[in-house]
Parts: C-alpha cells; sequence; structure tokens
C-alpha cells in the first residue's frame, strides 16, 4: 500500500486457475540467466540519498537488468542492493531476499533487523544467512525513479471529500484520476508496461543467479506474498526456504481484492471503536462501539466543515486513522486524538498525525499503480466501479470504501491496460504462510488459498491477531516468532492438517498509556508501505 498515512488501499481481479508448478520456461530462463551480471559490494555510505542513515552497517551494490526480459540485450536498469553477510559460515545457508510489501515499498534498509536479532530472529539463525535487501525496478534507490504527479494524494490544500454524495462530486474525482493516469502515461510512456510483479521476480532471478546461488530463500511481507507466489510459480525449483507473511489472495489480484479489503477494514475499525469503549474512564468516548463510532464520524463532520489549518479535511482525517486498521499500536495515540479533537475542540494531534506525502511517498505511490494496473485487467468502465463502491458504502462498509476507491481509481484509465494474471500455484515448494485472523489488507482468505495452490505449504494462523505482519516485527507474537524461526533455522514446519496446520493465540490487546506512538517504529519492516 504506500505509506500508512496516505490513503485508500489496493487490490483486485477474477478466478486465477491454480497450475501444477513446473520450471519456468527455457526461453524465461535463459534471457534471466543473460541478465546475471556481477554485483561488486562496498561498504554503504553512512548517509543514503535516499534512505538516510538506514543502511549504516551495511553493503550496498548494483545490478543491472533488462527493462524488457524479451529483449534481454536491450535497454538496461538499475536495481539498487544491500547485503548483510552472514558470519556463521560454517552453518551457511545461503541468501535471503527481502520485500517489505508495497508495491513500491523499498527494502535496502532490511538485511539490518534480521542480521542482528533486532526483529526477533535468534542472532544464531541470522548469522547462517545472506540477507539481502533490493529496491525493485522504479523504487527509491533504483533506476529509473517513478514519481507522477504529487498533486493527486496531496495538492497542498484539504483535497475533496473522498465520500461522494453527488455525481458531479464523483465526476470531479473521476476525472482528477483520468488526468493523473494521463500524465504518468506521457511522462513514463513505455516503460510502464514492463513495471509488474511478473517481471520483479524475474529481477529477483537475477540477483539469484548474480549472487551465484542455484536456489534463494525468501521473506516477503503483505504485496511480498504476491511477489513471493509469483517467483514460486515461475520458478518452483529454485525455491529453498520462503516465509510469506499476511497472504494477499491470488485470484483477487487486483480490484477483487480491495473490494475485499472495504468489507475486512470496516471488522477492524469495529474492532478498534470497541477498544476504545472498553477504556471509556481513559477517552469519554462512549460506553459501547456505536457510541465511539458515532464520536468518531463526529470528528470528520467538523474537519469537513471547517478543514484544520486549510490542510486537513475529511479526506485526510480519513488517512490519518487509517494505520489503526493495520497495526493496535497506534490505538492509544489516536484514541487520545479523537478524544481531543471532538471533546475539547483541540488538533494538535491531527497536526501531529498529519504530513504531506514526501518524495518518497510518491515514489511508491506510483509503482503501486504501475504495477498493480500492469499485473492484471482492470475494469475500464467505470459504472462497475461506482455500482460496487456505492453498493459496499450502503451496506455499511464506511471506513475505507470511497478512499480506497480513489485511491486505486487511476488504474481504471492506466496508459498501459493490464496482462494476463499470472497463475499462481506449484507443488515443489515448502513454504511457510503466516497470517494474522483480523488482518485487514490482506484478509485470512487470502493465505487460505495460497495454502490450496501450493499443496506443499504449511499454514500457521494467528488467532485473534490484528496487526498486518504476525512475525518478526515489533510487538510481534512468540509463537509466531518460534515457527519462522524454527523453519528458517532447520526447515522444520508444521505437520499438514485440515485447514490451518498450526495456530497461535495473538498477544492481549495493548493498554492505554501515556506513551504513544505518532508513526511506526523504525524497525518495523512492514510499516512504511501499505500492502
Amino acid at each position: 500500500m504506500i505509506t500508512a498515512a496516505v490513503a485508500g488501499v489496493g487490490l483486485a481481479g477474477t478466478a486465477v486457475a491454480a497450475t501444477a508448478g513446473t520450471s519456468a520456461p527455457s526461453s524465461d530462463a535463459t534471457r534471466v540467466a543473460a541478465a546475471a551480471g556481477r554485483i561488486a559490494w562496498k561498504p554503504c555510505p553512512d548517509k543514503d540519498p535516499v534512505l538516510g542513515e538506514l543502511l549504516k552497517g551495511l553493503e550496498c551494490g548494483s545490478l543491472h537488468v533488462p527493462l524488457d526480459y524479451a529483449r534481454p540485450r536491450g535497454k538496461r536498469i538499475k536495481l539498487a542492493l544491500t547485503r548483510a553477510k552472514a558470519t556463521d559460515t560454517k552453518n551457511y545457508q545461503g541468501i535471503v531476499l527481502l520485500n517489505r510489501g508495497g508495491p513500491g515499498g523499498y527494502g535496502r534498509d532490511l538485511p539490518t533487523r534480521f542480521a542482528t536479532g533486532s526483529n526477533g530472529l535468534p542472532k544464531t539463525v541470522g548469522a547462517q544467512y545472506d540477507w539481502i535487501g533490493f529496491d525493485p525496478r522504479g523504487v527509491a534507490g533504483s533506476e529509473p525513479k517513478l514519481s507522477c504527479d504529487p498533486g493527486y494524494l496531496y495538492p497542498g490544500r484539504a483535497r475533496a471529500d473522498y465520500v461522494v454524495r453527488t455525481a458531479a462530486q464523483e465526476r470531479a474525482w473521476v476525472n482528477r484520476a483520468k488526468a493523473h493516469a494521463a500524465r504518468c502515461g506521457k511522462k513514463y510512456g513505455a516503460t510502464l508496461k514492463h513495471i509488474n510483479t511478473k517481471n520483479v521476480a524475474r529481477d529477483m532471478d537475477a540477483i539469484r543467479a548474480a549472487l551465484g546461488q542455484r536456489q534463494t530463500n525468501y521473506f516477503g511481507y503483505s504485496y511480498g506474498t504476491y511477489l513471493g507466489s509469483v517467483y514460486a510459480s515461475m520458478y518452483p525449483n529454485r525455491v529453498r526456504r520462503m516465509v510469506l507473511d499476511s497472504v494477499v489472495r491470488p485470484s483477487g489480484v487486483w480490484y477483487e481484492a480491495n473490494l475485499d479489503q472495504n468489507v475486512a477494514f470496516e471488522k477492524r475499525a469495529e474492532i478498534f471503536f470497541a477498544w476504545i469503549a472498553k477504556y471509556d474512564s481513559v477517552y469519554h468516548l462512549g460506553k459501547t462501539k456505536k457510541a465511539v463510532e458515532a464520536n468518531y464520524y463526529k470528528g470528520r463532520a467538523k474537519v469537513k466543515k471547517k478543514p484544520v489549518d486549510g490542510k486537513i479535511g475529511p479526506s485526510e482525517y480519513d488517512d490519518i486513522f487509517l494505520p489503526s486498521g493495520y497495526r493496535n499500536y497506534y490505538w492509544a495515540d489516536h484514541a487520545q486524538v479523537i478524544a481531543d479533537w471532538v471533546l475539547r475542540n483541540d488538533p494538535k494531534g491531527l497536526r501531529e498525525n498529519f504530513a504531506a506525502p514526501a518524495w518518497l511517498d510518491q515514489n511508491s505511490y506510483a509503482i503501486y499503480l504501475a504495477v498493480q494496473s500492469r499485473d492484471a485487467a482492470w475494469p475500464r468502465n467505470w459504472k462497475r466501479w461506482h455500482n460496487d463502491h456505492a453498493r459496499q458504502y450502503r451496506q455499511g462498509a464506511t471506513f475505507l470504501t470511497w478512499g480506497n476507491a480513489w485511491y486505486n481509481a487511476p488504474s481504471a484509465f492506466w496508459a498501459v491496460p493490464g496482462a494476463q494474471r499470472q497463475k499462481v500455484g506449484a507443488r515443489a515448494p515448502k513454504i511457510l504462510l503466516t497470517q494474522p485472523q483480523n488482518d485487514a489488507a490482506t484478509p485470512v482468505a487470502g493465505a487460505f488459498e495460497a495454502h490450496r495452490l501450493f499443496p506443499n505449504s504449511r499454514l500457521v494462523v494467528e488467532l485473534g491477531g490484528n496487526n498486518h505482519g504476525t512475525a518478526l516485527t515489533p510487538n510481534a507474537n512468540q509463537c509466531m516468532n518460534d515457527w519462522v524461526s524454527k523453519y528458517l533455522a532447520t526447515g522444520a514446519m508444521p505437520g499438514s492438517r485440515k485447514g490451518a496446520d498450526a495456530t497461535c493465540k495473538a498477544n492481549p490487546a495493548p493498554k492505554p498509556t501515556t506513551a504513544t506512538v505518532k508513526s511506526a517504529p523504525v524497525d518495523d519492516p512492514v510499516a512504511p508501505v501499505r500492502w
């Protein structure tokens, strides 16, 4: 998804057939092999031009790959990479490619967390791998760097309300989406044809080959689970170990999965409102979920009537509280912000939680649209979008539905229409799937579908889990961490059972505290991106 503070969400599609996995076609394998050069590693700078101090202590390198793998000797683009080398060479287990999600999420900062054990992975396990971070094609340190018109995400003032009440308001949003898509197409032309998940999977295989590895290990969160699923389907025999955490439903890529999100986020919002009601003695927003919800929307109506500083209107209000649908470590701060605004007319918390999208956010959004628009066909008739989103809103999915529609709307008009979706599924890979039960960004049904498509996979579900990204993240469930750590250490997985192969009980919900979280912890591998 892009920064959780930016807007809507993202997903979509029609049904996908599973395939019994076979190796990638020889022509594709040959093209990827031809793309694999050498990576010259050197110490990363203390201050990276894009990611600042996040790369300290890592090695940096780059790899040039074809923009179009059908023309391996044609135009080439640059992938930016980092490495944390294995220190236990006696028990060396190979490379692990890392992806935090998106599409559009940067990844060069990730190796530090895994190699040092700061994310909960035992240091003895982390020491056995070379951890490889990479910014996918078009993202952050990789080139070309895509960024379209910044005014669509934020024009420097409060945007029009996501929730359209009239045909004229809807037409205005549609026209903005059309214009944004047209500008991206004019700016990047044919390049957009080659920004998609299949090509990122090919890039990953080129990285594997360039590092001289017969197989690769992989850890992906959120959208990174779809990337991993695609890689495992294209190159099943090149997967050694693979962890997919918070799993995208392959058959929903991408339009239908966005509709799934609208329903799931409504349920997550209700869990958040019920938590606030439990602590009415602290927040005084109501003793019932319904009362808290009414106060939440009262606050939204206030900023619609008069945007804070002319910048924070109803759409920005939605964006501010969207992260509470992803991770419960935001709940205490966000509950206090709502209380301060609704009960005391104090906008300080709203101001502290709002920031105009920076260049990295704009870059992530451009790649988000480019990848999702190209991965699969989208409805090109706006009437379908209107009917689906108006129906969901009417049925009570009010927390996200229209914001999600406008976040993804440029895909209806993208200059390069969607291609045929990659068939997902393979018998060979022994993949470990980890999934929180109440995940809103990637609802639990996606994990069960992926489990069926990869018959040798195993699924561990966190019962009652509310956080998107359930293992090796801040405040992660130790039981989930243990399953992942054991798998990375030895390859051990749960025995096969009907449904989920193993379960873990979620951690208790947070309690109100004076220590507030206004942004994602720096050690969170999922937070900077939406999917």
